[in-house]
Order: C-alpha cells, then sequence, then structure tokens
C-alpha cells in the first residue's frame, strides 16, 4: 500500500512540475509575441484589417512652345485583384470570362505585380466602362476584384512627335531594382524612351496613399481612422521649345519615301523647333502590355520603326561635310579663298584609280566658294588629300562630331570621325592607304553623323561660330502655377575665324541663291536663304539625300536638315523639303509675305 501512495504522490509531483513548465513556456511565449515579435504581428494583423489604396498623380502634360497640346492624360479605369482573397473565391475565373482572358495572364499578371497577399495588384489597365459597370453592379460575384480610377497617355499623333516624346510602359523587374521603392512599385507606368524617360522623376509626380478598413470577408468598411492617408502631388507640365506648325511640315518632309529624319533648331539659343523621326509607332501602343504579335510585326519590319533616325540613324554626311573640310583647310592654312587645285574634268586620277565627280563633264577651275556653290567633288578630293587625317581627326571633333550633342533625350549615339588609330584597328597597321582621305574629304567613307550632329553644326556656321546645346524644354510648370525657364547653354565654339565664317557662309548663299548652285529648288522670294546639299553613297540601296538649310541667311533664325533614305540626289528631293520647313516658320514670324508664301506652295 505504501509503494501504491508514494507512486500516485509521484505522479502528481510529476504532473506539478509539468503543469509548471507549461505555464511557463506560455508565459515566455506570450512575452515572446508581445515584445520581439510585437511589430511583425502587428503589420500583419493590419495588411489583413487595412487595405492600402495608391492614388495615381496626374501625370504632367507636354505642350508645345505655344502651350498647344503634345502628350495629355485620358482617364481610365484600372483593374486589380486581392491575391488571398481572389485565390479562394473562384474569382480569377469569373474574371477571365469578363474580360475574355487566359487565367494563367491574369496569374502571370498578378505575380508580377504583387507585393502583399492581401494589398492590390495591378492585372490590367484601361479596362472597359462596361466592365467597370457590372464588377460595380455584381461587386459580390467578384470578391477580391477592385477597381480604380487611372490615367493613361494620349499623344497628338498628328506630329509625328514619338522620337522626342518617347512613351510609358510598365515598370520592369530590372528597372525596380535600379529605382528608389519609396516612389516605384510594381505595376506603375514609367518613361521608357524620349522626354517621357528623360523627365519621368518629375513629370510622374508622387503617389497618394488611402488606407482602407476591410472586414474579414473582403467588404470595405471605409476610410481607416486611425491612419490618415496622403494626398498625390501631381507632376510638373514641360513647355516645348518645339513648334508644333513646323513640327507638322517636317512630317510632311518624306513624300512617298519611307525613311529619313528632319530636324530644325533655332542657332541663336539651341531650341529645337521639330524633330522626326520616319516612320515611327504610335506612342500610345507602349502604354499596356504589347501583344506578342504586335511586338513581332514591329521586328520584323525592315523599314526599321524603332530606330530614332535624328539621334541614332547614323548617315555618311555626304557633301555637306564639304563646308567642315573647307572650314579645317582655311583655318589651318592649307588653302586660300583663291586656292585652286587642278581644275575638274570629271574625276581625278589617284594611283591607279579615277574618282569621280557627279557631274561627268566636270566644273573646270574653282575656288573654294565656287567648289562649295556646285559641290565639286574634285576639288574637295584634292583638299581632303592636303588636310591630312590629323587634322581631319582633330577640325571634326572640334566641331561636335564623333561625340554627343548632350540633347536632354536619352540614348543618343555619338557617330564615327576616324583617326589613324581607328584605321589601324580596323585594317591593320601600315595596311591602309592614304586614298581614305579623298573619301572623308566629300563626307564619305567611314565617317558617320547623326542629323542631329550635321544640324548643331551648321547652327554654328549661321550663328557666327557660337554652338548652343540642343534642347526640348523650354520651361517648367509647377502644380502650383510657377514657371521657371530653361534658357540655352552653350555648348562650344567652331574652331573657325571670323574671316573664315564669312567664306563658308558666302559658299552656304551661293548654294541656293546662286547661278550655279546646287540648290535652287530651296529658293523663297524675298528670303535670302542659305544651305547645302549632299548625296550619301548607300552601299545598301539608292543613295540617301540630303539638305539643311537656314534663313534668313543675314541673320539666321531656323536651321533645317532633312535626309531621305534612297532617295538619291538632295537637290531633287532633301531641298524642297527643307524650304517647306522653313516657309512654315517664316510665314508664322511674317519674315516673308503670306500671299507670296501661298503663291509659292501653290
Amino acid at each position: 500500500m505504501a509503494s501504491h501512495s508514494l507512486s500516485i504522490a509521484q505522479r502528481f509531483t510529476v504532473g506539478v512540475v509539468f503543469a509548471g513548465f507549461f505555464l511557463v513556456f506560455l508565459l515566455g511565449r506570450m512575452l515572446y509575441l508581445q515584445t520581439v515579435r510585437y511589430e511583425s504581428l502587428y503589420s500583419q494583423s493590419e495588411n489583413n484589417r487595412i487595405r492600402i489604396q495608391p492614388i495615381i498623380p496626374m501625370r504632367g502634360k507636354i505642350m508645345d512652345r505655344d502651350r498647344r497640346p503634345v502628350v495629355t492624360n485620358r482617364g481610365c479605369y484600372s483593374l486589380y485583384v486581392i491575391p488571398g482573397e481572389a485565390a479562394k473565391s473562384g474569382t480569377l475565373g469569373k474574371l477571365s470570362l469578363l474580360l475574355s482572358t487566359e487565367i494563367d495572364d491574369l496569374e502571370r499578371r498578378i505575380k508580377k505585380n504583387q507585393y502583399g497577399r492581401y494589398q492590390p495588384a495591378l492585372v490590367e489597365r484601361d479596362i472597359d466602362f462596361e466592365d467597370v459597370a457590372i464588377l460595380e453592379e455584381q461587386n459580390e460575384y467578384y470578391p477580391g476584384a477592385v477597381y480604380s480610377k487611372d490615367q493613361i497617355r494620349t499623344y497628338a499623333d498628328s506630329l509625328k512627335s514619338e522620337c522626342f516624346t518617347g512613351y510609358v510602359g510598365e515598370v520592369s523587374p530590372e528597372e525596380l531594382k535600379q529605382l528608389d521603392p519609396s516612389v516605384y512599385r510594381s505595376g506603375t507606368l514609367i518613361g521608357k524612351a524620349g522626354i517621357e524617360k528623360y523627365y519621368d522623376r518629375i513629370l510622374r509626380g508622387l503617389e497618394g496613399t488611402e488606407y482602407l478598413e476591410v472586414a474579414a470577408s473582403g467588404q470595405v468598411l471605409g476610410t481607416a481612422a486611425d491612419q490618415p492617408g496622403r494626398p498625390p502631388e501631381s507632376g510638373v507640365d514641360l513647355v516645348l521649345t518645339v513648334d508644333n506648325d513646323v513640327q507638322k511640315a517636317a512630317g510632311e518632309a518624306f513624300g512617298t519615301f519611307c525613311c529619313g529624319a528632319a530636324v530644325a533648331i533655332d542657332p541663336r539659343n539651341g531650341e529645337v523647333l521639330a524633330m522626326v523621326s520616319n516612320p515611327s509607332n504610335d506612342a500610345s501602343l507602349f502604354s499596356g502590355p504589347v501583344p506578342d504579335s504586335t511586338w513581332r510585326m514591329i521586328l520584323a519590319d525592315s523599314t526599321n520603326p524603332l530606330l530614332n533616325r535624328p539621334l541614332n540613324g547614323l548617315y555618311p554626311p555626304g557633301s555637306t561635310y564639304k563646308l567642315m573640310i573647307a572650314g579645317a583647310a582655311l583655318e589651318s592654312g592649307v588653302i586660300t579663298p583663291e586656292t585652286m587645285f587642278s581644275p575638274c574634268s570629271g574625276g581625278y586620277r589617284f594611283g591607279n584609280r579615277v574618282f569621280k565627280c557627279w557631274r561627268e563633264g566636270g566644273h573646270g577651275s574653282l575656288g573654294v566658294v565656287g567648289a562649295i556653290e556646285q559641290s565639286c567633288d574634285v576639288y574637295f578630293y584634292q583638299l581632303g588629300y592636303r588636310l591630312g587625317l590629323d587634322r581631319f581627326h582633330e577640325y571634326s571633333t572640334a566641331c561636335g562630331f564623333g561625340k554627343k550633342t548632350g540633347i536632354d533625350l536619352p540614348r543618343e549615339s555619338s557617330g564615327l570621325v576616324p583617326d589613324k588609330g581607328w584605321y589601324n584597328r580596323k585594317f591593320g597597321s601600315g595596311k591602309w592607304s592614304s586614298a581614305v582621305l579623298l573619301n572623308l574629304g566629300i563626307g564619305q567613307g567611314e565617317l558617320l553623323v547623326t542629323p542631329l550632329q550635321l544640324t548643331q553644326f551648321f547652327c554654328g556656321l549661321a550663328n557666327n561660330g557660337r554652338v548652343y546645346r540642343p534642347h526640348l524644354v523650354k520651361a517648367v510648370v509647377g502644380p502650383d502655377g510657377r514657371e521657371s525657364e530653361n534658357g540655352g547653354e552653350v555648348a562650344f565654339t567652331l574652331p573657325f575665324s571670323e574671316s573664315t565664317l564669312r567664306i563658308l557662309k558666302a559658299g552656304l548663299i551661293a548654294v541656293v541663291q546662286g547661278g550655279s548652285g546646287t540648290a535652287r529648288g530651296a529658293r523663297i522670294n524675298g528670303v535670302t536663304v542659305g544651305g547645302k546639299t549632299g548625296t550619301a553613297q548607300n552601299p545598301h540601296g539608292e543613295d540617301h539625300a540630303w539638305f539643311v538649310g537656314m534663313a534668313p541667311a543675314e541673320n539666321p533664325e531656323i536651321v533645317a536638315c532633312v535626309v531621305i533614305e534612297n532617295a538619291g540626289h538632295g537637290s531633287e528631293w532633301a531641298a524642297p523639303a527643307v524650304r517647306n520647313i522653313l516657309m512654315a516658320y517664316l510665314k508664322k514670324h511674317n519674315l516673308v509675305a503670306t500671299d507670296m508664301a501661298i503663291a509659292e506652295l501653290e
């Protein structure tokens, strides 16, 4: 009996000990949860009770210099899904039928944009209003599906402005890794190209936040009283230097030809008046998910509509580059204004090869102004050879070639100005001849420029050597209406003296106004126009046609450049195109009689 009683006592003792340990464990666990895990558990609890609803700010408008719209916003509705609520209610299947979208696509979108089981994940932007009405009327049938007001960018498609406006699209996972997480999140729109990208941070504004209290069923009970929201801050508006009237004229420069570029700049301050890449895409196309079929079609297009030709199109400049060659030769003392070389009889023999002139019958003996006026290749073969490669490279880079202009746009190309090191790397040391100088002398060979670089150079010629950095934003207007001007910035000065610049300008005027000029098609009655034609050899087809013109030539206010791919002679197609761009500006600023301008255009 004693042993049996002792056994019961022992069991009681063991039970008390275990109960004590269990109580201590519970108290310890409670202490752990209440202290160490407090913030984490509180956050989880709040996430289940509170839904964070972003409030999208109004993205800044983009206007031309006269405050006419270039890029604006259109109101829309976007659809979000609460993953934790939709997963257990069959909502995705119902949304799939409503939106005519595969469930797999919805799940991929949710996974991409999810940052919490009970926070909204964007699945589709700009849904039809009929779908919004159904979601509103039958919200109990779609638990976890919510919609909110949003906006979508609209671009003035008649302007062909995509090469400088760029476009917006949903931020990618790769971009998110590089960006401020307090400003950018999955599903938000971000500038992908052009001004939209370069000025994205100030255009986008700052998202607001609304905290909504929800029941366990997912029903919204109202605004959370203990968590005040934050109102959104609208983005700034941008006033561009672009003139919509000049831009439209530039967009019409290509006629029936498919491809090319046009740039117009005010040489007095670097303001870009027009910029066109032809062909281009509708920027609105990229504001939402682009179907694979559409991407395949764009990538397969042989005209390469994704190429921003003013900034990234690399072309031999042809005879337009003869102004740089002549300026370098005059400035370095290789020639004087009266220097004449072997007369042009239609070709120039160098070694065992004859380099032809564009005019088979030749031009005879010419000085530098006459050679510019008639664009004599034989004169510039000899001048390029005498200039030499070192001076060619030195003056070319001093004139802004082979480097970016610094325009306020992303992804600008530098072009190519070859030097001895480049030729040695390309062909091997001592395995290339000085014959390359003849081709470089007429803007051919390995030399490559962008239309923007060439326009910038001619702006320097027009502005007595002073070159302003090209820019597109004229003013920034804050949400409060305050405005800050963006003035011109001098980028560099051409390495030419006043006397050299006078000679070059005389040549430019002779090209258009002279009796033997190659660009008489660019003449405008009552206005002196200067410019230079160019016909650049193209190994893949017909020659590219160039013309760069300026007006009024005595004190130019506009320099316009057009290159039309596979169009042949610059005098035939590019010169009249530039004339129309110049005319659009001159008419608007009353620099040419309106009735005279109309008669000429007819």
